[in-house]
């Protein structure tokens, strides 16, 4: 697959003779007339590098380039700013600003093909490494990682989250009588769709353990109304998990189901592991509170506690289930179901 290059320049003749020699190397090349077009382009379809003129009406090379590094997505990709300005001059404002190469105007073909094949062999790297990361982590967390922000953001810290805490129910009967085979194959038809929503409403994953599962919202990213992203992912994945059910009944006779409890709170977060091997957790009652509300809670059921309640007042309607005795809690605490509609 051709790696893709973005060519910025207010000047027609300069787009059309850098990406004419670009396409001749086999690069795709798209290309901008402004600065404010190279950002909505990067922003709808990143490229592998960007190629950008310094000296251009309205944002200029440098503010673009500050734009891009201030976005944890666009943190590392590769830009090569050009000038025919005093190249020395331009160089420390270019690095200042976060360059990682750059070109003297008019173009020598043979450094360009030379930078512009280096910086693409260190992002083929940067990308392998980050693939590798987000086997572990979130992909907000990988991405801060892999821009050289991770120690800040695994440093142990407190905040509010939403927790939720998924589990299927009718698994012990399943799994005491399926075949190993069967019972992995339905675990992996469980968790594709679950970690693609969970993603898409930018939850943090923080455990699998067999078919219960751990995620949380806020952290490392905060993100506005939390509770409510959990709430539509929760009904997203009780959604995706009945043709799931029908499948495993029609093939096995077996009644399977998906009950989801959220809660919310202050939690102590970071990475905890050790070298070679990092987890990043969410520590505190709030988690406690969750998994018990899921546990209680009855296949296609969503248990809340209040809190999340509160937060959702309006968008969402509940109704009481009572005081709940549960596991770790010295008190009964009050739950609230999500009214089908």
């Amino acid at each position: 697959m051709a790696q893709k290059i973005l060519v910025v320049d207010d000047t027609p003749q300069n787009i059309k003779l850098l990406g004419d020699l670009l396409r001749a190397k086999g690069y795709e090349v798209t290309t901008a007339a402004s600065g404010e077009q190279a950002l909505e382009s990067i922003a709808k379809a990143p490229p592998d590098l960007v190629l950008l003129d310094i000296m251009m009406p309205g944002i200029s090379g440098y503010d673009v380039t500050r734009k891009l590094r201030e976005n944890p997505a666009t943190a590392l990709l590769p830009i090569v700013l050009a000038t025919s300005l005093d190249p020395n001059q331009e160089r420390v404002k270019g690095i200042e600003a976060g360059a990682d190469d750059f070109l003297s105007k008019p173009v020598n073909q043979a450094e360009l093909f030379a930078r512009v094949k280096s910086l693409l062999r260190i992002k083929a790297l940067q990308d392998e490494r980050l693939t590798r990361l987000k086997s572990f982590f979130s992909p907000q967390l990988a991405e801060a990682i892999a821009a050289g922000k991770g120690e800040d953001v695994l440093k142990t810290h407190r905040r509010e989250i939403t927790v939720q805490f998924f589990d299927l129910r009718g698994f012990t009967a399943f799994t005491d009588n399926a075949e190993p085979e069967e019972v992995m194959e339905l675990l992996r038809a469980y968790h594709a769709p679950l970690g693609k929503i969970v993603l898409e409403h930018q939850g943090t994953l923080e455990r699998f353990a067999g078919d219960a599962v751990m995620v949380f919202y806020n952290d490392p990213v905060p993100i506005e109304r939390p509770a409510e992203h959990a709430m539509k992912a929760a009904l997203s994945m009780m959604e995706a998990f009945q043709p799931i059910a029908q499948h495993w009944k029609k093939r096995s006779g077996f009644e399977l189901g998906l009950g989801c409890g959220i809660a919310q709170g202050y939690a102590t977060l970071g990475a905890i592991g050790f070298e070679g091997r990092w987890d990043y957790a969410a520590i505190g009652n709030v988690t406690n509170l969750a998994a018990r509300l899921c546990s209680e809670a009855k296949a296609g059921q969503i248990l809340a506690d209040r809190k999340t309640m509160a937060a959702l007042d309006g968008t969402f309607d509940f109704e009481p289930v009572g005081e709940l005795s549960l596991k770790g809690f010295s008190k009964p605490m009050p739950g609230f179901a999500l009214k089908n509609k």
